[in-house]
């Protein structure tokens, strides 16, 4: 690891944040001047509002934005709701779907409640009150783009760009080396980004951007843009791409995206996400992920054989209460010791209502699967049956045409599904 002198690169650098930086040593002695009393570094990370929430694979920059604020710095939270309807095409195969004004700003909203969980806002009650220098802010960059008049930003803005070198970027010449189609409209992403960075410098007075490993040559576009313009000083931070220990690319489950609001992910699945952690990976996600202190992680990461179990209901339930709230993760750490060390039907499993009609005429085994979010089709269910994978009520489940109904119903009024181990939910008659 390198010497950092600031609070904040230390963190940064010990936790497994720092992939690359434009001038680390520079980054540096700003953060240790605004520790020593200075005025606060002010960093921003970008977040397109593409889905009505993030998710897991958008966790570590977001964790960049507490890191900051627990050193003492201000965060910034900017929401791409002008560059949403261009749409990144970083890392993408293809041209983004795009939404319309209504969707993005309905996404925004519910991606806000997100940052409200994690970091503590100007005018929070239990935060920095309204206009000092640690609470955190969220703008739209939709507030200044929206307004822009073509033809004067490619006079000011576009000529401090080459095609030349816009053509190097990963992010436009994967596309070209496999012959898919680039929009110009999509062309143009990486300088709206750019002016992003320019306008927040400009506005809040912030030096820093930062993102993951895939956002770099953004980045250092911005950078350069605001020595070119403003002749100040800028600095772009990238994250490490965080994969599991198994090559794995994170966030990535046979049931798809792992989100991070609780209407798209319940914090009990969000809980056995981080519980189903590979051994390897358990003190790496400890730190990137989770505010113990590196003591406690570096005893946790020491356990071996069935021990490694404890630590990852620790990571699960320390990231869940970081997101969710300290009850839903006991909540969830509760139901798992009730569901999978007692085998019991706890009511914290996510739960399906079924009409009792339904249940009184039987409901195919495989539908229910399906029903209860254990499998993603009928087909995926028959095979989960056929193959041993499903339980009804803790017995294993051979046939998948058997009715189940009210005769299945236990004393608690629940019919309890499994799917493997670690899988469950129940059914309830409505």
């Amino acid at each position: 690891m390198t010497a950092y002198t600031s609070r904040l690169l230390r963190t940064l650098d010990a936790r497994g944040y720092i992939h690359q930086c434009t001038d680390a040593a520079g980054l540096d002695a700003l953060a240790e001047e605004a520790e020593r009393g200075g005025r606060p570094l002010v960093a921003y990370v970008g977040f397109d509002a593409t889905a009505d929430s993030l998710h897991v694979g958008h966790l570590v920059s977001i964790m960049l934005l507490r890191r900051m604020q627990q050193s003492g710095h201000k965060p910034v939270v900017l929401m791409g709701g002008g560059t949403t309807r261009v749409g990144d095409p970083s890392g993408k195969d293809e041209t983004r779907q795009l939404l319309d004004d209504a969707r993005i700003a309905a996404n925004i909203a519910a991606i806000e409640r997100t940052f409200r969980a994690v970091l503590r806002f100007e005018g929070d009650p239990d935060g920095a009150p309204g206009g000092a220098p640690g609470g955190a802010v969220l703008v739209n960059n939709a507030d200044w783009l929206d307004g822009l008049a073509y033809i004067p930003f490619l006079r000011d803005i576009g000529r401090h760009f080459t095609i030349n070198r816009m053509l190097t970027f990963d992010s436009v010449r994967l596309r070209l080396d496999r012959e898919q189609p680039l929009t110009f409209l999509e062309f143009n992403y990486m300088i709206l980004q750019a002016y992003d960075f320019l306008e927040l410098e400009r506005r809040l007075g912030c030096v820093l951007q930062m993102g993951g490993s895939d956002q770099w040559g953004n980045i250092v576009n911005g950078v350069e843009l605001i020595r070119r313009i403003d002749g100040r000083e800028a600095f772009g931070l990238t994250t490490p791409l965080i994969t599991t220990a198994s090559g794995a690319k994170m966030g990535k489950t046979a049931a798809g995206a792992v989100w991070l609001n609780p209407d798209r992910l319940s914090p009990w699945d969000y809980w056995q996400y981080w519980r189903n952690t590979e051994d390897a990976d358990v003190g790496r996600f400890l730190r990137l992920f989770t505010d113990l202190p590196d003591a406690e992680i570096e005893r946790l990461e020491r356990l071996e054989g069935a021990e490694i179990n404890e630590a990852k209901k620790v990571l699960a339930t320390e990231a869940t209460a970081l997101l969710h709230g300290r009850a839903a993760a006991l909540e969830a750490e509760d139901t798992a010791r009730r569901t999978f060390e007692q085998g019991t039907a706890a009511a914290g499993l996510p739960t399906v209502e079924v009409p009792h009609v339904e249940l009184g005429d039987g409901i195919p085994a495989y539908a229910l699967l399906r029903r209860a979010g254990l499998a993603a089709s009928n087909g995926e269910a028959r095979r989960l049956i056929s193959q041993g994978g499903a339980r009804v009520n803790d017995v294993r489940l051979d046939d998948p045409e058997r009715r189940l109904g009210v005769a299945d119903l236990t004393a608690d009024g629940v019919i309890k599904l499994s799917a493997g181990k670690k899988r469950h939910a129940l059914v309830r008659a409505a």
